[in-house]
């Protein structure tokens, strides 16, 4: 569930309403446990999400940094190189090895 989250400070262009509201959705479906509320939880759940939006706004407009702002396209690739990399060699065995013990009996 949390893998969605990204990091939204220090990119170029500027985060968006709509990646906070997504983080902030993700983060809250992790703490409960669910990804959709029930009838009787759906307004706590709600407000929870726009609580943790709200202190996300917050946290992003007081950061600072001196840390040129990166490009949101190549932080894509390196994370889909990343990915293409991991899960290839996770889905590849590694080559048998066969040990050939020529033990006299």
């Amino acid at each position: 569930m949390c893998r969605n989250i990204r990091t939204l400070f220090n990119f170029e262009p500027p985060v968006t309403e709509q990646e906070v509201l997504a983080a902030s959705l993700q983060f809250v479906r992790k703490i409960c446990g669910f990804t959709k509320p029930s009838k009787p939880n759906e307004a706590a759940f709600a407000l929870a999400v726009e609580q943790v939006a709200a202190a996300s706004r917050t946290l992003l407009a007081s950061l600072e940094t001196h840390a040129p702002a990166k490009n949101r396209q190549e932080e894509a690739a390196k994370a889909k190189a990343r990915s293409a990399l991991r899960f290839s060699t996770a889905s590849e065995s590694p080559p048998s090895r066969v040990i050939d013990l020529d033990i006299p009996r």
